[in-house]
């Protein structure tokens, strides 16, 4: 037996077979030792450290043939291996993935439904930016676009304006904001192509991932630093795009530590359109051709930042004047790896990006983020049997956020520190599974009373969780899952619009009206009671404000699921889902009169029969012989009138709120729904170049009238049908394309005050590229063809 010790080098090169041209990117590995590196742009990698005795040396990429070769290493020498690989079927089957139980396993035995992201979908999309649109067009996936880069992700239901019922994590860190729960997808800070894995687990995950895995887990892993090569990206398109990525990775000559620094930039225009029109028609003008049926909106306050008011025009169309300033991202990262013996791989990495003038759909209505910055840091300690890990991620508004309906600036300053462990025990052969885990959080969040009240502003919460999960190979699932409210939904505290004169003015005209009947008719009209002073007590100007709501309820989903993935054949892939989910308590959007607890409707009948006085007193004055054209009488339909639309446009929204008048919308839990649905996803390899995948989405939902809230439309803003198709070409020659295209049924969408029809569409997407040599590649890329 040779004596233990470690070569020098293990290296080689790896080719394609059919034409001997180097492969980049090609991941290379020892058998059961963690060791692992990735082919430069020459297809030649280095191993270091690697044990001496017989070894299995994995060569292995999505679209080729894997390779096992077994070598004996001998201390101290120098080994070399070059591989040509063939290509192959992509068989999902055969991807390794980590994220759904936290330890190595495939795909086909994973407890959950899973859909990996292909690395090309990854690398096409880079240009754009755009995490997202990775997902977009997997089975059960929804993703609703409000911006640029404001997007919803969203799996099986239910999506919002504002979603949080899928967990966004990067290499077990959550992205959320700690204020609203939700993603801020411009502060990702790396290229889409360093993301390495993008996988989406469908269905209820808590207990792995605790609270908000409430629909699913967007699950991104990051490759280590000694899988990364040395990268520049360069892109430009529409609305003036520019991105520019770079990214630096090494490994030390004895293999035990691997470096990885990335920096980016990211600049756009916008098509987000200011809404200041005084007619209030932007918003349909700006989706003209997407609804004929749209409702009009609330005037915004403020334009976007870059542009002015022309208050001459401040009635009519164009109101804002001027060219909104760009969106820009700018972003930084960095990482170190120890690599050791056992296999196991310690981590420390951080980063911050910084956003500017970026446009986000809230509860409150448009919130444009001016500049603000994006921190983070984390450190692991992972191996096969357990996993130690914390992080840190903060935000910091730079310059102030600006609500557009209101026209307040906002301010929020937080952090999130996250530590966990978990450890997990193979039975039966591989057969069976446990996992077990826990993790403690802490929430430190201050608003400097933008958004909170001062007695709940400047926050520190602690959150504790464990979980356990038992696995077999057969995969029948019952999950359940919750949703803790956030921050927002229990404390918010803020303008959710202009405040308004309408009601002060309608009971000053009322009281006015009186006044002048009584001191034109004297005695005549006492008989009727006239008031001298209304009960209302409107101030000047009526605040419309956004509150939480102190009493809500945690959401709560159970899910029942059955699910087959394979390969019928070494060139046809199936997958197939079947679930069955039961909501309960889950949480409003932002609405008129649903916390009546904590703010109980004012009634204007019952505070004073206004339609009434109005009514005997029109009747008196006709009976003293006044015509309707006097002007005694004229006034009483236009009071009237104005009763009438202060009733509408208030309603149970109207409340007394520190023993003064307010417009509020708050939240409440709607009450109980189930959704159902069926997934079938299906890939052919065509041949050894062309693949062609297809994949059909069936959903359905019933809702539990007796359980909603009053004014609450309760609908799942999710297509009953969806079907994804893409071909997609990958020569030897270095050329390739991709051609996808999306049909999606129409479907009523409804979150808050917002709602209506969104039309059935059908969208196509093309890239195309050429490896011009091993270290440049010319890519071209055009969506919604």
């Amino acid at each position: 037996m040779p004596s233990r010790g470690f070569p020098s080098s293990f290296q080689g090169t790896v080719t394609q077979a059919a034409d001997g041209s180097p492969l980049r990117g090609i991941l290379v590995s020892v058998q059961g030792s963690g060791i692992a590196g990735v082919t430069d742009g020459s297809g030649r990698y280095t191993l270091s450290r690697v044990p001496a005795g017989s070894q299995v040396i994995i060569v292995r990429w999505l679209g080729y043939r894997p390779r096992q070769d077994g070598v004996t290493v001998i201390a101290n020498q120098s080994v070399t291996l070059d591989v040509a690989l063939e290509t192959q079927p992509v068989a999902l089957s055969e991807v390794v993935v980590e994220g759904v139980s936290r330890a190595p396993e495939r795909v086909v035995e994973a407890p959950a439904a899973v859909s990996v992201v292909e690395p090309t979908v990854a690398r096409d999309l880079a240009v754009t930016g755009q995490a997202p649109l990775a997902v977009a067009k997997l089975p059960g996936a929804d993703v609703v676009q409000s911006g640029v880069n404001d997007f919803n992700v969203n799996a099986r239901g239910f999506n919002s304006s504002l979603n949080r019922r899928v967990l966004v994590l990067q290499d077990g860190r959550d992205l959320a904001l700690a204020f609203l729960g939700s993603q801020e997808w411009p502060a990702l800070s790396a290229s889409l192509d360093d993301l390495g894995r993008i996988e989406m687990v469908r269905g209820p995950g808590s207990a792995l991932y605790g609270a908000n895995a409430f629909s699913g887990v967007l699950n991104i892993q990051t490759p280590t630093a000694r899988e990364m090569v040395t990268k520049l990206l360069l892109a430009g398109g529409e609305l003036s795009t520019f991105r520019g990525d770079l990214r630096h990775a090494g490994v030390s000559p004895d293999g035990r530590f691997g470096y990885r620094f990335s920096a980016g930039y990211n600049r756009s225009d916008t098509w987000t359109r200011a809404r200041t029109a005084g007619d209030g028609l932007d918003w349909q003008r700006e989706y003209a051709d997407a609804s004929d049926s749209l409702a009009p909106v609330v005037i915004e306050a403020e334009p976007l930042a870059g542009q002015g008011l022309d208050a001459t025009t401040r009635a009519a169309v164009g109101a804002a004047v001027g060219d909104p300033d760009p969106i820009q991202n700018i972003y930084g990262s960095g990482r170190f790896d120890y690599y050791a013996d056992d296999g196991s791989v310690f981590s420390v990495e951080g980063g911050a990006a910084r956003v500017e003038n970026e446009v986000f759909v809230t509860g409150i209505g448009r919130v444009q983020v001016n500049k603000a910055l994006r921190p983070w840091a984390r450190a692991e300690w992972a191996a096969p049997r357990f996993n130690v890990m914390a992080w840190w991620s903060g935000r910091n508004t730079l310059d102030p956020q600006l609500s557009l309906n209101a026209g307040i600036p906002l301010e929020e300053t937080s952090h999130i520190i996250h530590g966990e462990a978990q450890v997990n025990q193979v039975f039966a052969e591989g057969r069976a599974r446990v996992v077990v885990g826990g993790s403690a959080r802490a929430y430190l969040v201050d608003t400097e009373a933008t958004l909170m009240r001062p007695q709940d502003d400047d926050r520190n919460d602690a959150y504790y969780s464990g979980y356990a999960q038992f696995e077999v190979s057969i995969r029948l699932t019952v999950n359940r899952a919750f949703q803790t409210p956030n921050y927002s939904e229990f404390f918010l505290r803020v303008p959710a619009g202009q405040p308004t004169a309408n009601p002060a003015v309608l009971e000053q005209s009322i009281e006015g009206y009186y006044a002048a009947v009584k001191g034109a008719l004297g005695p005549a009209v006492d008989p009727l009671g006239l008031p001298d002073d209304l009960a209302w007590n409107f101030a000047a100007q009526t605040p419309i404000l956004g509150l939480g709501n102190a009493n809500l309820n945690v959401e709560h989903v159970t899910g029942w699921e059955v699910g087959y993935k394979g390969s019928l054949t070494d060139r046809v892939f199936l997958t197939l889902d079947v679930y069955f989910n039961r909501l309960s308590d889950f949480v409003t959007d932002l609405l008129p009169g649903v916390n009546q607890q904590q703010y109980p409707t004012f009634d204007l009948a019952a505070t004073d029969d206004v339609p009434a006085d109005l009514a005997a007193l029109d009747a008196a004055l006709a009976g003293l012989g006044l015509p309707p054209n006097h002007p005694l009488r004229a006034p009483i339909p236009q009071l009237l009138g104005g009763y009438n639309a202060l009733l509408a446009a208030t309603g149970p929204a109207l409340t007394t709120f520190d023993g003064t008048r307010a417009i509020v919308v708050s939240y409440a839990n709607a009450g109980d729904a189930d959704e159902y649905g069926v997934e079938l996803g299906l890939g052919l390899q065509l041949t050894n170049e062309v693949r062609f995948d297809a994949n059909y989405n069936f959903f359905e939902f019933d809702v539990d009238a007796t359980s909603v809230v009053s004014g609450d439309r309760v609908v799942p803003n999710t297509p009953k049908h969806k079907v994804n198709l893409a071909l997609a070409y990958s020569g030897s020659q270095g050329f390739d394309f991709r051609v996808s295209a999306q049909f999606v049924e129409g479907y009523e969408w409804a979150t808050g005050i917002f709602f209506g029809p969104i039309p059935s569409r059908q969208t196509v997407d093309l890239s195309v590229g050429y490896q011009v040599n091993p270290y440049v590649r010319i890519h071209a890329l055009a969506v919604n063809v």
